[in-house]
Order: structure tokens, then C-alpha cells, then sequence
């Protein structure tokens, strides 16, 4: 396969966060991908509960600085990166204090979730997406990981899809089966348009905004492939992506560099589509 430029997007990344199957797979895949050739950059949240003194983290000035308007809202938009010297893999932190920086991730200290988780999302993917747009660097292949990412697949295909860095771009995103249990939230429609995106584009695409995956649907929809956790091949996403002939791959096994190939194989099965 010829070597390609791979963004990911994803929700966590050992050792920035606890380790848990997502944290582990926003580590080891970026990894291995890279190791078979690829060139890549990775995103995440800038969690509340990321030590950044100990984690190396600091700003990124020159990327750093813009508002991203949700709402009606302006929410300052800040960049930090951190290297993991062992991979030899660079990571950019999305972070604001109103939805990272002061905060821990899909629950609060007292086990509460967060009844903003989706819009945590919004600003999360407009934030990578702006941010990607600054670097000039046009990803062949964007890998979404986890409910954090999963608003990204509909920005790149509608509000951001004549913009070069994703004009071209195929999109793969990776479901784990966990979302927030407290639903969009009452002003989802108004929080999620940006230009071309809008929640009628998610109705059209027979995205249930009731069920309790609508962010996997979502995600799903408006992608060029579909990675199901393990353990999913009959669920609703499964189902979904079946009903609007999204290709799927079930959740490689085996050594880290079996799943890269897996993954590599796939982006090639998206990218020639």
C-alpha cells in the first residue's frame, strides 16, 4: 500500500489518561500505523485531568488564539503539543477552560456526567479541524476514535469539504460502544450549525437523535467506513451502517502490527472507493 497521511482524531491517549480499551487503542494505533510507513498527527482533548507539567505539554502560540463561535458563544481556542519519545509520536491537545481545561472527561469528580458532553464534542472537532487547517498539512485518511470525534465526520463531509487539507479526504471512524447517556441536550440543533451543517442533514440521513448511539450514527452517516468494537457485529451501529452500505470492519485482533495492517488494508478498501 502506498504510504498516506493519516489524521487521527481521538478521544484518549495513554499515558496522558488512565489506561481503558480507548486510551489504549488512541496509543497503540497511531503507533503502529506509523511504523508501517504512514505519516501521521494526532489529536485529543486537553482532559482536566492531564498533569501537564509532568506530560511536557506547552502551548503552540501560533496556532493558538482564534474564537470558535457555538452558540452564539465565543470559545477561545487553545493548542498545546506533547511528544511520547518512546513512539516517536507527537500529539496536539485541543483545550479551553470552559469545556477541558478546568474539567475531567465524560464525568466530574463525583461521578456525575457532564449534561454538555455534546457540545464538549462540537468544539472539540472544530477545534482539530481549524487547527489542521492552519498546519496546511492534507491528510488522505481521517481516523476518528470514540464519541469525542464522532462530530468530525459530518464537519469534514459539509462545512469544512472545500477546504483543501479535506477536500480529498476519506474518513474511517472507530465506534467503542460508549456514549453519554444524557442526550444531545436541549440546544443541539443550534450548537451543531456551522455553514453547511445542520440537523436536517442528520434526519435526511435516517440518524435516530433519540437513540442511545445517535453520536455513533452520526458518525457513521457521514463516513467512508465504519470500525466496530469488539463484540458488535449485530448491533444497532452494525445494523445502521449495513442499512446505508457503509463498509465495516470488525475490530482487528492479534499483534499490534497485525491490527496496523488490518487498518492499513482498510483505509486502502475507503480511499479507492
Amino acid at each position: 500500500m502506498k504510504a498516506k497521511k493519516v489524521l487521527f482524531i481521538t478521544q484518549e491517549i495513554i499515558p496522558y489518561v488512565p489506561e481503558s480499551p480507548l486510551a489504549l487503542a488512541g496509543r497503540t494505533i497511531p503507533q503502529s500505523v506509523q511504523e508501517c510507513g504512514h505519516e501521521i498527527r494526532t489529536f485529543m482533548p486537553r482532559w482536566g485531568n492531564i498533569n501537564e507539567r509532568r506530560n511536557q505539554l506547552h502551548e503552540v502560540i501560533r496556532l493558538s488564539g482564534m474564537n470558535i463561535i457555538i452558540d452564539d458563544t465565543d470559545h477561545p481556542l487553545i493548542i498545546k503539543v506533547a511528544s511520547i519519545q518512546s513512539a516517536r509520536m507527537q500529539v496536539y491537545f485541543i483545550d479551553n477552560d470552559d469545556y477541558f481545561h478546568k474539567r475531567q472527561m465524560m464525568f466530574d469528580e463525583n461521578g456525575q456526567e457532564y449534561t454538555d458532553n455534546v457540545e464538549r464534542a462540537i468544539f472539540y472537532a472544530r477545534g482539530v479541524l481549524e487547527t489542521v487547517k492552519k498546519l496546511r498539512w492534507c491528510p488522505d485518511v481521517i481516523h476518528c476514535q470514540g464519541w469525542m470525534s464522532a462530530i468530525a465526520p459530518l464537519y469534514i463531509k459539509t462545512a469544512y469539504r472545500e477546504d483543501p487539507p479535506f477536500a480529498n479526504a476519506r474518513v474511517v471512524y472507530s465506534d467503542f460502544n460508549v456514549y453519554p447517556t444524557t442526550g444531545l441536550g436541549e440546544r443541539f440543533a443550534e450548537s451543531l450549525a456551522f455553514r453547511g451543517a445542520s440537523i436536517d442533514l442528520l434526519e435526511r440521513q435516517g440518524v435516530d437523535l433519540s437513540a442511545p448511539d445517535a453520536l455513533g450514527q452520526m458518525a457513521a452517516g457521514f463516513s467512508d467506513g465504519l470500525i466496530l468494537a469488539e463484540g458488535q457485529d449485530a448491533g444497532s451501529l452494525a445494523q445502521f451502517a449495513a442499512a446505508h452500505n457503509i463498509p465495516t470492519l470488525a475490530n482487528p485482533v492479534g499483534t499490534d502490527k497485525e491490527k496496523a495492517q488490518a487498518y492499513s488494508d482498510f483505509y486502502e478498501q475507503v480511499f479507492g472507493m
